[in-house]
């Protein structure tokens, strides 16, 4: 999966034609969101082909500022506390987490600074280890 981060206009309807854009050539948007900071819409949308995305949202003029994959985590759900703990584990680890967003099943979307390390945080917390306490069950 691969995040991209796209440049906004600040006005009515840019949110409307970027996903006409995208349904126009059959891409769907798998998670993300849009904020306005400094006057500029600052998106982060999760794509499976995040290259096909791109072009189809740069071929419209907006402006792509890049695509990344990404570190998709479960976390569980009705314990407090999972964010927090996979957080430190990947600050530990010298990870920085650079943005934040979930995904239509639920799951944790992070798009970090060291996707190698920040998959063997991931792959730690899948498994239960380290600190870990997602994905599969124990005993």
């Amino acid at each position: 999966m691969f995040d991209v981060e796209i440049d906004l206009d600040d006005t009515p309807g840019v949110l409307a034609m970027m996903g006409e854009v995208l349904g126009a050539r059959d891409i769907s948007i798998e998670g993300g969101g849009v904020f306005v900071t400094g006057g500029r819409g600052v998106a982060h949308f999760l794509f499976a082909n995040g290259n096909a995305a791109a072009q189809a949202l740069e071929a419209a003029g907006l402006r792509v500022v890049r695509v990344r994959q990404v570190v998709v985590q479960r976390l569980r759900q009705g314990v407090p506390g999972q964010l927090g703990k996979l957080c430190r584990l990947m600050a530990d680890a010298g990870v920085n987490i650079e943005v934040q967003y979930s995904d239509h099943a639920n799951q944790l979307i992070l798009v970090v600074d060291d996707l190698q390390s920040a998959n063997r945080v991931a792959a730690q917390w899948a498994e239960g280890g380290k600190g870990g306490e997602g994905g599969k069950k124990r005993g």
